[in-house]
């Protein structure tokens, strides 16, 4: 009925058609209620005057006593009389809706009302109409009996009954692309049309409706209100359970569509959101617990989209891994002690940079410093702990443990290095190892994920110094002797006691990144780094000439 087989223009919704479109469309939706309506109750009308004619001659099939019959005029007129109202009343109910539809206008609650109650509007329309058909046969009979007024009304009210419970259903089917308008910015939260509804609509013109036929059929004979069954097939029978058959099963058909279409639309939702897509919604259009369905899945959907969104937005300011953890383990301050490799790299300068240049500017060399730091990090199985002003602390085996935290640590400086050759800046990198503590730190209400201990305020000072060194990578003596093979890489520069730190720290640098012994630049390898200068690791030299340093 109406427009239970347009669909909205490919690739769009039903919420964003233009009023042109809105119009074209309520044009043929009219057109197609008179016909549908029409074509339902012609259909009804034809098996109830079977049904009438059958019913008072005893169950002949046969001409003379059907539509030869003196009653027949009457019962034509009453049927049409009947159609005519249901196509007004009808199409009067759909109307205001229609108009509403084409304006394009927002729904406010009465009119998610008014729409919501087109299926019982349509059903009380349908069985005025019947009424009225009953009215109709009493006017338009020339012989009238109190058995034919009482015959008729009966199998009209039944016809009615049938005809309310098919046009319930189809209505509720019909109206769907007025209800996806009308609930878009509210959709239904509670049941109007129940599920139950239409299951009662089923077995109402599938068995109650043929079995009270029967019984009344039967009843009327042995009351003596309707002629016995002549002849040995008893016609009128056989045809009120076609008719049965035949109404049951349109009804199951539009029922089952009517059921099947939302949990369709959900499950290709479901698809969509099982293959990531969390924009997946599907349009509510069902006012039974369908309808509350589709709202709940779309409202499950959003909170999946915040919640991925959120997530995301989580994994990017502590990290994927920390992230992880957090969820896994919820609420907590929790923590625990690990060897890690600890890497941190600071830039040198960065207040007279910033201090130079459009903040803008010193910004995007900043992201750009730091997005070099995250993926020679992450490359090397190391995780960022924080990005702080100009500088970032790495660590390697925490939150995840990996076989060699540090050798990961060293490689990392190695290559973090080369890639920020690219850069315009200067900056120092620290490598150490050692027991720390990695965990939740801060109060219940607000913490962060974080890596203390020996080895981070170690690595601090490395950075620190440097920074004014001749080569800016310089790892400590606990880095490279848990480093395994990596340690082949690095060689020995000095000792020094680090500001803060009880003992001297014997100090490494990358081989590739030493001079060779002729090279006159040799002598300030570590230039500052070491006072007074102890030993060194370059071959043929015992002293080197050094720089002071800040301390």
């Amino acid at each position: 009925m109406f427009w239970g087989h347009l669909r909205a223009p490919q690739h769009r919704s039903w919420t964003d058609l233009t009023i042109a479109e809105r119009a074209r469309m309520a044009r043929w939706a009219t057109g197609a209620a008179a016909v549908t309506i029409g074509s339902a109750n012609c259909l009804v009308g034809v098996e109830t005057f079977l049904l009438v004619q059958l019913a008072f001659n005893g169950g002949q099939l046969n001409f003379d006593t059907t539509i030869g019959a003196p009653n027949f005029p009457a019962v034509v007129i009453a049927i049409i009389t009947g159609l005519l109202i249901n196509v007004i009343l009808g199409l009067a109910v759909f109307k205001p809706q229609l108009r509403w539809f084409v304006s394009g206008r927002p729904a406010d609650h009465a009119r998610r009302r008014a729409v919501q109650r087109i299926p019982g509007l349509q059903v009380s329309t349908t069985l005025v109409a019947w009424t009225v058909a009953v009215l109709a046969y009493v006017v338009a009979a020339s012989e009238l009996t109190a058995q034919t007024v009482v015959g008729v009304a009966v199998a009209f009210m039944m016809a009615g009954f049938s005809s309310s419970c098919i046009t319930y259903v189809f209505a509720e089917r019909a109206a769907r692309p007025l209800a996806v308008v009308a609930l878009k910015d509210n959709p239904a939260q509670h049941v109007v049309h129940g599920v139950r509804s239409r299951m009662f609509a089923v077995w109402a013109v599938s068995s109650a409706v043929p079995m009270v036929g029967l019984l009344i059929l039967n009843g009327g004979r042995w009351a003596g209100m309707l002629p016995p069954a002549i002849g040995p097939v008893d016609w009128a029978s056989a045809v009120l359970a076609l008719v049965g058959l035949a109404a049951g099963a349109r009804v199951v058909v539009l029922v089952g569509r009517a059921i099947a279409d939302p949990l369709l639309d959900l499950r290709r939702a479901v698809e969509r959101v099982d293959g990531g897509d969390l924009t997946a919604q599907v349009a509510v259009y069902d006012s039974s617990e369908l309808g509350v369905l589709q709202h709940g899945f779309n409202e499950m959907v959003a909170g999946l989209d915040e919640r991925e969104r959120m997530r995301e937005l989580f994994a990017r300011h502590v990290g994927d891994t920390v992230a992880e953890l957090a969820l896994e383990r919820g609420v907590g301050m929790h923590g625990t002690n690990a060897l890690a490799g600890v890497l941190f790299v600071d830039i040198v300068g960065s207040t007279s940079i910033a201090a130079q240049q459009d903040p803008q500017t010193t910004v995007k060399l900043l992201n750009s410093f730091f997005t070099i730091v995250a993926d020679v990090v992450d490359t090397h199985s190391g995780f960022v702990n924080k990005f702080e002003g100009d500088a970032a602390l790495a660590v390697f085996g925490v939150p995840v443990a990996i076989d060699d935290p540090s050798g990961a640590a060293l490689r990392a400086a190695r290559d973090l290095a080369t890639r920020l050759e690219e850069l315009p800046v200067r900056w120092g990198i620290g490598v150490s190892y050692g027991m720390s503590f990695a965990g939740n730190v801060g109060a219940e209400q607000r913490y962060e994920y974080t890596v203390i201990g020996d080895p981070v305020n170690e690595c601090a000072r490395l950075s620190e110094l440097a920074k004014h060194a001749t080569v800016p990578v310089l790892a400590g003596d606990a880095a490279i002797a848990a480093a395994g093979d990596e340690a082949d890489h690095w060689r020995s520069v000095g000792t020094r006691t680090l500001r803060g730190r009880p003992r001297p720290t014997e100090v490494f640098v990358p081989d590739s990144m030493v001079a060779e012994p002729s090279a006159p630049t040799v002598a300030g390898v570590i230039s500052g780094l070491l006072r007074p200068a102890r030993r060194v690791g370059l071959i043929g030299l015992l002293r080197l000439p050094l720089m002071r340093v800040r301390r």
